[in-house]
């Protein structure tokens, strides 16, 4: 009975704390082995694989791996997953069985690039992506590309060759896209040969790439939680088989993490629009031109090729970043403003790099030993309306920790989003209540707030909650 009385009491938690809303589909392609940063990827992944449908595993090749693929490393991360699972379950429900996940390792084309892509390529990660797509389910089917694409290119081959027109726009309108840069020169084949997919990249170098505000180290900022030391204490030793599977860094901590990042529900994150910025990086759909790519440095020996369509590509956002104080007011702004594609990720890294830590604890830890995400909660609507000049409050009341911990609360207007001058707040923007007035304005405009709410348990962690507000003449 007191077994029961623990499910029953969890079960809402959990609820609340949104994971009941509608979990992402996705497909990993990877080209593990060619880099250290696919296994610490996986290790990120399995431990947050309660909170999407992951439905294909599949091992591919490169640029930096063009001979062979390796799903067997795939297997091992597994069995070492498999260890913890039982550990897991104890702080949030949902984590599939290990074995439910070894069915999904596929092996993708062993060739690399478009010279093996066509008639007879066929493989068993191809044939999954279409089966995927080909599902009743109406979600469409995310395909995070660690590596090279060839594999996915194949798919959509298959597809435009054996389905009616009608039938291959049905199935690749399902089909999203984010790949970490061009791994091999079947990505630029996709994009023009599907100019309505829906795809997320930088083209060219390595140098340009969003996904490079995961591991850079930033002059403005505080680096640990991207530090070696960092790692060592709180994800590799100490925390049991998974931890202890996350290797060192070799060229980049997780230069392929962003690629899912953003299909976690966290708040923040809203996948269908990355316009809006989140854990992943925010993106803008255009037709990136040449120019904007020059000097984009190393790609491995992909081919650049120019655009013919607009993609989900760089965005730039302008950032002052906080400083915590150890008196009065805990946090102020920076003297420092930076302005790049970068810190549209960087931004977030600390939240989510704690998010991590946080569950790496899970692996080891008792439920009541162990820190756990607070709910933010909004005291008003998530969209609301106000006259120009109107004084209005954003209200965070509500919010709660499942750890009974102290909330730190944190108000962002995310100026890129929105085309509202910038709104001064009336009063401090890390009270739970804030109080601002809208500009005096002669046509509609709109302000896109970003609520923090940050607990104190260690690691610190936060989930956020987004307002828009319209303000009208």
């Amino acid at each position: 009975m007191r077994f029961l009385f623990i499910l029953l009491s969890f079960a809402p938690a959990f609820m609340q704390r949104g994971y009941g809303q509608e979990k992402h589909r996705v497909i990993i392609l990877s080209d593990i082995e060619a880099d250290p940063d696919d296994s610490q990827s996986f290790v990120r992944l399995l431990l947050y694989a309660n909170t999407m449908d992951i439905e294909g595993l599949v091992a591919t090749t490169s640029i930096h791996q063009q001979g062979f693929i390796a799903p067997e490393s795939i297997t091992k991360l597994l069995e070492a997953y498999a260890k913890v699972h039982p550990n897991l379950l104890k702080h949030e429900p949902g984590y599939p069985e290990a074995a439910a996940l070894m069915a999904l390792v596929k092996k993708g084309q062993p060739g690399y690039g478009m010279k093996h892509v066509g008639k007879g390529h066929d493989s068993e990660g191809s044939d999954l992506i279409i089966k995927a797509l080909e599902k009743d389910d109406k979600r469409p089917v995310w395909v995070s590309v660690w590596g090279g694409v060839n594999t996915l290119a194949q798919a959509l081959y298959k597809i435009k060759e054996t389905k009616s027109s009608a039938e291959a726009k049905r199935l690749t309108a399902k089909l999203r896209v984010y790949t970490i840069s061009d791994q091999d020169d079947s990505g630029s084949w996709i994009r023009k040969t599907f100019p309505d997919v829906f795809y997320i990249v930088t083209p060219g170098g390595y140098g340009k790439a969003t996904w490079g505000g995961i591991n850079l180290t930033i002059n403005s900022i505080d680096n640990t939680t991207v530090s070696n030391a960092w790692l060592a204490e709180n994800i590799q030793q100490g925390h049991g088989p998974l931890g202890a599977m996350y290797p060192d860094v070799g060229y980049g901590m997780e230069g392929d993490t962003p690629a899912f990042l953003g299909l976690i529900p966290n708040g923040l994150n809203d996948a269908e629009h990355p316009n809006k910025g989140g854990w992943g990086g925010r993106y803008e759909l255009y037709k990136i031109t040449p120019a904007e790519l020059e000097g984009e440095g190393f790609t491995g020996g992909v081919p650049f090729e120019p655009e013919t369509r607009p993609i989900w590509t760089n965005a730039f956002d302008t950032y002052q970043t906080y400083t915590y104080s150890p008196y009065g007011r805990p946090v102020k702004k920076d003297t420092v403003i930076t302005k790049d594609n970068k810190v549209t990720l960087w931004r977030w890294r600390d939240d989510f790099q704690n998010d991590f830590a946080a569950r790496m604890d899970w692996c080891t830890k008792p439920y009541e030993e162990a820190n756990h995400p607070p709910v933010a909660k909004l005291g008003h609507a998530d969209k609301i309306t106000v006259t120009s000049g109107e004084m209005f409050t954003l209200s965070a009341a509500g919010s709660t920790d499942p750890d009974g911990d102290s909330l730190s609360y944190l108000w962002l207007q995310y100026n890129e989003i929105g085309t509202s001058p910038a709104i001064p707040f009336l009063t401090a923007e890390n009270l739970y209540r804030v109080v601002l007035k809208a500009p005096e304005i002669k046509k509609a405009v709109t302000a896109h707030f970003v609520l923090k709410v940050t607990d104190k348990g260690t690691p610190a962690l936060t989930k956020y909650k987004r307002v828009e507000v319209l303000i009208t003449p």
